[in-house]
Formats: C-alpha cells, structure tokens, sequence
C-alpha cells in the first residue's frame, strides 16, 4: 500500500498538486504499490517537504496513519502513561516517536537487543517480553495501551489500566477480541480498534512532525523492487526492526 514519488501524470479536476510534485501516502483498497507507477487517488496523497526524503516517506504511510489515528483515538495527552508493545515493530517504533510528540510518558516492550533502538526513538521505559511479565514490572498504571498483538496481551494489558483508560486493539484480525470487549466494558476502560484509512489531512500531520524532527521511520533495509519477492520473505521471519523499503 504504501508510496512516494513523483507526480507523473493527473486527472483534469484534480487540484491542489502539479506535475512533478513529491507526494506520498497509501493505495486503498490495498494493492498496486509495489511498481515503478502506480494509480491513486489524490485524496489519500500529500506533499513531501523538502526536509524529508522519499525513502523515508516511502516507509511512512500505513504505519504511520494506524499509530496515528490509534493514538488519536485514545486521545493521548501530555503527562499521560502510554503502553506500546511491539514497540520495535513497524507500527509500534512510529507510536512511541508520536506518544513522545505528544508529551505522553511511553512504556514498550520488545527483546532486549531493541531497547538500545526504543530508548533511541524516545521511549522512556523498555520491557523486555522474552524475560520480564510487563504486567509485574509496570507498577503504577497506564493510562493508554495500544497492542498489536492481541491474544493474552489484551487481558493482561487490562489489568494495567484504571477506569476511564483507553485500550487500543490494532491487530487485524483479532479473533479474541470479544472477551477483551466485554472485560473492558465491565472495569469502565475506553476499548477501541483501528482499521487504517488513508486521510490527507493526518498524513500531513505525519509528514509535519517528520519535518520537524519528530518522528524518523527506521529503515532496515532497502532493496530494489526487483527483490520484491526477498523483501517479503525478510518481511514474514517477524524480526525487522522498523520497515524494508523498495526502490523502482
């Protein structure tokens, strides 16, 4: 789903971008992005500042717009304590520069030889889940959980928040997902999930903090589309540290 580029060709009622423009954003319904052109919408495109490159735009979209609009979702404020796991993941790595940006005090969990990487982005305190029970070393509450993983996670993060909490359930799709509801409903926590959708208006905002320093897509590696097929094998062991990006 995810592009950036150049403007090669448009519609005639389209406004607002000029042949040449560097834009990024997302293909949706999903599909068509992995090629040298691709066709899209200009509703789900924005402008790159000249502060950003296209690697980094080119990374940025889907996970940027679902940490985006999870966190927005659960309302994070500064001062707030916000739980991430997977935070060395695609999704979770750009959540804990957001949470950051928004004054939120961020907790993740990941192995051990992410934290270095976590604390790096922002992160103020890292759990390591191979060996630690997040719910035993965090001591005094969150008030935000976002949790792509689902399964066990979702009942264990329960107990972490206090009434008027808020739960954010991202993985899609999650087949717990009804007990975690009812849980939630029954202690008073806000339970939420997302399904990302492609939004002119937050991916400027994503790209704005991205200007200003605030948020940098962490790029593994990148490789040529002809790689294609080892970008996805590399994507599917579980264990890239932010994004792999293709180069046309």
């Amino acid at each position: 789903m995810d592009l950036a580029g150049e403007v090669a060709a448009m519609g005639s009622e389209v406004t607002g971008f000029a042949m040449g423009d560097r834009v990024y954003g997302m293909v949706y319904p999903p599909g068509g992005a992995q090629a040298q052109y691709t066709l899209v919408r200009a509703d789900m495109l924005a402008h790159v500042p000249s502060e950003v490159d296209l690697v980094q735009a080119g990374g940025l979209a889907t996970a940027g717009l679902t940490a985006w609009q999870a966190l927005a979702k659960a309302q994070v404020a500064a001062g707030q304590r916000v739980l991430i796991h997977a935070a060395a993941g695609g999704v979770g790595h750009v959540a804990v520069q957001i949470a950051k940006a928004h004054g939120a005090h961020v907790i993740g969990t990941a192995r051990s030889e992410k934290h270095a990487f976590l604390r790096r982005l922002g992160a103020d305190e890292v759990i390591d889940y191979t060996s630690q029970d997040f719910t035993r070393v965090i001591r005094d509450g969150v008030d935000v959980v976002l949790d792509p993983l689902g399964d066990d996670y979702g009942h264990r993060s329960l107990t972490l928040l206090s009434s008027g909490g808020a739960y954010v359930d991202v993985r899609q799709p999650n087949p717990g997902r009804p007990e975690v509801v009812a849980k939630a409903r029954e202690r008073d926590i806000r339970f939420t999930d997302v399904t990302v959708s492609p939004n002119a208006k937050d991916l400027v905002d994503l790209i704005a903090l991205a200007a200003r320093g605030q948020l940098r897509v962490a790029v593994q590696q990148t490789l040529p589309l002809s790689e294609v097929a080892k970008a996805h094998e590399l994507s599917e062991t579980g264990h890239v540290q932010g994004k792999i990006v293709l180069i046309p």
